[in-house]
């Protein structure tokens, strides 16, 4: 746990550094195929969710987190239980609200952990805008960007300073989603360079919507002189060329807008979902270019490629790589066609969705694109229709335009309010440490004054527990001697008890033996074979069953009492400096040896995870293996028999035992043996320890190993030995041993 702990404090100094943050997510994503400890992987798994918490992988990887942390222990796993719960629902279109909620909750979650998640905060932008809620999304990120500033996390602040600047480009507010998106960029520029170049890139976009095509043409020339420039791909690339293209459109020069679609296109990204979606937005901008350059056919099939894509995937109008505007450039593909009622059509329905999507900085544009439509095709009654539309729509958006400027000055207020009201607090911390200074000194000096007066009374009291510790000793090896002469006399007594049963029990083998020799020459020397078919046959073959019988029964008799000789000798061993990851792996393979020389088609996985760092540990080697082989062959016995039931159902199934070892933060060294066998009932798991208790069918089984496993771990070795299984699932049984 130290170490972990050691590493995660690094870690967390290096969350505002470039290298974590811009960290290559495949590399990363490679190193878990490698060995590694459980908190090594368990901090590469943070590490890969932190840079994409909602892709495909998340869920596998959330997984792989809860797992190896129920087994360390280190990490917090409430936000994870959270954002899996999320994840689990956000490709539901129907579940979007649900999945928001959890979202918004493991988001909670994390900053109560004090945890930031940039790329968490802008994901959410994705199911806000699948749910049409500009407003709610606008007002959750106002109160996390004040909450954020208040308490200094520059990553989580610059997330939602980018998720602003959408929304104020969509309400069509450019001059706010500028200044939203250069403190984003301005932010992001001490973390992460991949951020700090996707800013420039959506700073330009925004100038050029607003019609700056110089200050546009500046911000993404600056993006695309990036040194990284060149390994962004996916969204962000088509994102550039597709602002590019529709830059140079404005200025008339098409071959430049055609040459950037066409790297648009060339965008490539390893996500198959996410290929289809940036290219669909790719070819709906070439086939706006090929149609002002006049070629109208080639347009025309592009776009019908791209409405394939848009209806197979659902795409809705704005998304991540921007506006979709698969259905204006529709409109204008008929208009050059001069096919006016789909034209007519295509317009209407672009109108339609901008005003469902609530895409103020289009509305007004299709209302414009309208008015020329029907003034071209002669229709005076519609033109004037949607001009007056057009005039209210202007007219409501200058009034919320002066609202958000007011709205601005009162953020700027708050924002100089919080920012003298995080100063104080660095002064009221400032005034406090120099008190705490102070009051340090006093203290230290008090301290050493107690120190001195009492330094007699510590010595004493050292002295006093020097000899309690010996006196402990003392008992516990009494204890041990007690113990070893009570092991000893019951040694002996059943000993002699074992070798007075052992002689009769060997009569009875013997005879039982030598009587059915003599049944089988009265079958096979009988002159008239008649004689032994009728009553005569019949007791003949009832007397030689009752003899096998016999002498079954007396061998699993002399069984158990070579069993209860074993108990009988459990503990008396010295114990010794021992290779445990040695002996751990001789016993199991033993174990697999010795079930497959009575089963030659059985065979199973056998997997060791001895930790390397385990050392030398003093126990009773020959006992301790003892009871590893009795736990192995158990488990080989569960996964064989599963094995069999489902070779019976025609099922697929790979019976595995695995074997670990681990030593604990207090030296305690803990053994696990795991398999995926036939498991246990709670009535089963409840007796399993018990002398005589077997599970296996009779004359496989003394039902002793176990119980003497239990007796030596716990008496001779003073530790500790449970199981926990689950029916047609699997067992584990845990040992622990005192250092």
């Amino acid at each position: 746990m130290l170490t972990f702990l050691a590493v995660w404090a690094m870690s967390g100094s290096l969350r505002a550094q470039h290298r974590y943050w811009d960290a290559d997510y495949d590399s990363l994503s490679a190193t878990l195929s490698g060995p590694q400890s459980d908190t090594t992987r368990l901090r590469t798994i943070v590490h890969l969710l932190d840079l994409r918490p909602t892709n495909a992988q998340a869920l596998p990887l959330l997984d792989q987190l809860l797992t190896l942390n129920r087994r360390v222990r280190v990490l917090d796993a409430a936000p994870y239980r959270r954002l899996r719960a999320g994840l689990v629902l956000w490709p539901l279109p129907a579940s979007a609200a649900t999945a928001l909620d959890s979202m918004q909750a493991a988001v909670a979650e994390f900053d109560r952990a004090g945890r930031p998640v940039p790329w968490l905060l802008i994901d959410l932008v994705t199911l806000f805008n699948r749910l049409n809620a500009p407003e709610e999304r606008k007002q959750y990120y106002e109160s996390k960007l004040a909450f954020y500033r208040l308490r200094g996390d520059e990553e989580n602040v610059a997330a939602c300073y980018l998720s602003q600047a959408g929304y104020y480009r969509r309400m069509g507010d450019y001059h706010r989603a500028i200044n939203n998106s250069l403190h984003a960029a301005d932010m992001m520029q001490l973390f992460s360079r991949k951020l700090y170049l996707n800013e420039l890139l959506v700073t330009g976009a925004i100038y050029a919507d607003w019609g700056n095509a110089n200050k546009a043409v500046q911000y993404l020339s600056l993006a695309l002189a990036q040194p990284g420039f060149r390994q962004v791909q996916g969204q962000n690339r088509v994102f550039t060329y597709v602002a590019l293209s529709k830059l140079y459109l404005k200025q008339q020069q098409p071959q430049a807008a055609l040459q950037a679609s066409d790297s648009a296109l060339a965008a490539r990204s390893p996500d198959p979902s996410e290929q289809l979606m940036i290219r669909t937005h790719a070819l709906v901008q070439k086939a706006a270019v090929l149609l002002q350059m006049k070629q109208i056919a080639p347009a025309g099939q592009l776009l019908a490629r791209a409405q394939h894509l848009a209806d197979s995937l659902r795409l809705p109008m704005s998304d991540k790589p921007g506006e979709l505007e698969l259905d204006a450039t529709w409109a204008q593909y008929y208009t050059a066609r001069q096919d006016g009622a789909r034209a007519e059509t295509h317009w209407l329905r672009a109108y339609q969705k901008a005003t469902a999507a609530k895409l103020d900085r289009l509305r007004p544009k299709y209302l414009q694109q309208l008015v020329a439509f029907y003034d071209e095709q002669g229709q005076p009654a519609e033109a004037q229709r949607y001009s007056r539309e057009y005039i209210a729509l202007t007219t409501a958006f200058n009034a919320a335009q002066n609202s958000f400027h007011v709205a601005q000055y009162e953020n700027e207020r708050v924002e100089q309010a919080q920012t003298t009201q995080i100063n104080n607090l660095h002064q009221e911390q400032a005034v406090q440490a120099e008190r705490l200074r102070l009051g340090n000194w006093l203290l230290m000096g008090a301290l050493l004054a107690v120190v001195l007066v009492s330094g007699l009374g510590v010595f004493t009291y050292q002295q006093l527990r020097a000899k309690r510790r010996v006196l402990a000793q003392l008992r516990t090896t009494q204890a041990q001697l007690v113990q070893s002469e009570k092991m000893a006399f019951l040694g002996e007594l059943t000993a002699g008890i074992a070798h007075e049963l052992q002689n009769p029990l060997n009569f009875m083998k013997n005879f039982a033996e030598v009587s059915t020799d003599l049944v089988d020459d009265i079958h096979s020397n009988g002159a008239d074979t008649r004689q032994n078919t009728g009553l005569e046959g019949e007791i003949l073959v009832g007397l030689k069953q009752n003899l096998q019988q016999i002498s079954q029964h007396g061998q699993r008799a002399s069984a158990i009492i070579k069993g209860m000789l074993e108990h009988s000798r459990a503990g008396l061993g010295q114990r010794e400096a021992t290779d445990l990851n040695a002996l751990a792996g001789e016993s199991l393979a033993l174990a697999y040896e010795g079930l497959c020389a009575h089963d030659k088609a059985f065979s199973a996985q056998l997997e060791l995870e001895l930790d390397p760092a385990l050392g030398a540990v003093a126990v009773v080697a020959p006992d301790l293996g003892r009871v590893l082989l009795n736990i192995g062959t158990n488990a080989l016995h569960a996964v064989r028999e599963r094995q069999r039931q489902a070779a019976a159902a025609g099922s697929a199934y790979q019976p595995t035992v695995t074997l670990s070892t681990r030593r604990l933060e207090d030296s305690r060294v803990e053994i696990r043996v795991q398999d995926n066998g036939t498991g246990m009932s709670e009535a089963v798991r409840a007796q399993v320890f018990q002398p005589f208790f077997t599970t296996k069918p009779a004359g496989e089984g003394t039902g002793l190993g176990l119980s003497l496993s239990y007796d030596i771990v716990t008496k001779g070795h003073g530790g500790t030995l449970t199981v926990e299984s689950r029916e047609s699932q699997g067992t584990e049984f845990l040992i622990t041993l005192p250092q």
